[in-house]
């Protein structure tokens, strides 16, 4: 008999088993995942109910090739054809789905494709999600730009014609306060047109401060929209707080920010599911903000340093394509960002179907733009990256690449009066 499975006379299976040590060794993965910590602001929105709603009823295997003719025919996609696109069912229809795609692309965005980068600030981290390069029990070289180190940073891509940036932080508020945030945002602002910001979520008046700052939209991943698995994966730290996460866009919003972006990670839990929640989570902000600029991300789940803990459920190229065509026929209006996540291949295929915005010159270490643009190194300590990418390209390959395809890129189409 094997007395591994065996606790206090009971019997655990591996999986239980797991939970009790991850229990025993992380405490505050006994924290109630829905339930908010002190000092989170809650919001009157009923958003979360509805999308939890349609995402826990969603049987992709009860949808057929007639559902997704029917949907493919349709002016106007509904919630019920958008769930047909993203079934099994559709995966033969994908060349239809794409030419449906690239029709509404075309008639909302024309031939053009926005070009931004990130720049990674700091990857300290307080949350344990099993599934990140950053988590705080990573063993990795940390560390955090000053405000010097920053405008360098910030200096070096904007030589390279860069009009957008994304500003990243790991989750630390004590390492990387609102203030720190804010003053980034300030410096951002005299080499950029556009400044987004992709770090913890806070309070409405926190985003006030920082849109103020020079922040003009604010990027959110919900990792997964499956409450349980949510809570598997993120087992101590802020984030573990999943309604709190799942609302940041709409504090964002409600504090004046131009715009939002929404993302699962997919691969972290059923694909079809969070590819279904992540569109509604948009579709209803949508009706209730009319006037905000919102756009998804679909990055696929990346290798990390020193990880074990996470076995990705596979999302290939194709079921890629298909969510992102469905994407893109449910709304129509939205933007959609396709990261350096995904080969250089891939990219330029989909950027002439669907995807409306590409990253360029990227990197998600801290403070090597000067080592990975210029290929000079002043002795400048670097923090280890959050993920592995797989399409390098610099800003100025990758402008070439997208004209050579006969599209339009664009650094900026805002003007400041």
């Amino acid at each position: 008999m094997d007395n591994r499975f065996f606790v206090d006379g009971k019997h655990l299976s591996p999986a239980a088993l797991e939970k009790k040590h991850l229990l025993e060794t992380y405490p505050a993965s006994r924290t109630d995942h829905m339930k908010y910590m002190d000092g989170m602001e809650r919001i009157d929105s009923d958003i979360m109910e509805k999308v939890l709603t349609e995402m826990n009823s969603y049987d992709y295997s009860r949808y057929t090739a007639k559902n997704v003719i029917s949907a493919l025919e349709h002016e106007t996609c509904t919630i019920e054809d958008l769930k047909a696109l993203l079934s099994p069912a559709a995966e033969p229809f994908l060349e239809k789905m794409a030419q449906r795609a690239k029709i509404e692309t075309s008639r909302h965005f024309g031939n053009t494709v926005y070009m931004f980068t990130p720049l990674y600030i700091a990857n300290y981290c307080e949350n344990y999600c099993v599934y990140c390069g950053f988590n705080c029990y990573n063993n990795i070289n940390r560390m955090k730009l000053n405000i010097e180190q920053i405008e360098y940073e910030m200096k070096i891509i904007s030589q390279s014609g860069m009009e957008e940036i994304l500003i990243l932080t790991g989750e630390s508020r004590i390492q990387s306060n609102v203030e720190y945030i804010g003053e980034a945002c300030k410096l951002a602002r005299k080499y950029f047109r556009m400044v987004g910001l992709e770090i913890y979520p806070v309070n409405t008046e926190e985003y006030r401060y920082l849109h103020e700052c020079g922040a003009d939209y604010v990027t959110v991943f919900q990792e997964t929209y499956n409450s349980d698995r949510y809570s598997e994966l993120h087992l101590s730290g802020h984030k573990r707080i999943y309604p709190y996460r799942f609302e940041a866009q709409e504090r964002a919003l409600m504090s004046g920010m131009r715009g939002v972006a929404f993302s699962a990670l997919l691969g972290l839990s059923d694909f079809r599911k969070d590819a279904l929640a992540s569109a509604l989570h948009v579709y209803y902000l949508q009706r209730k903000y009319p006037h905000a600029e919102m756009s998804l991300s679909c990055p696929r789940l990346r290798p990390i340093i020193n990880n074990d803990k996470i076995d990705p459920l596979d999302v290939h190229e194709t079921q890629l394509c298909q969510i992102i065509c469905a994407y893109r026929i449910f709304l129509p209006y939205v933007g959609i960002t396709v990261s350096s996540r995904e080969s250089e291949s891939f990219r330029n295929g989909i950027v002439k179907i669907a995807a409306t915005k590409v990253s360029a010159g990227v990197s998600t270490g801290i403070g090597d733009h000067e080592s990975k643009y210029t290929g000079k190194r002043q002795n400048r300590s670097e923090g280890d990256e959050q993920f592995e990418i797989s399409d390098g390209r610099s800003l100025d390959v990758m402008y070439k690449d997208i004209a050579n395809e006969g599209l339009q890129p664009v650094l900026n189409d805002y003007l400041y009066i």
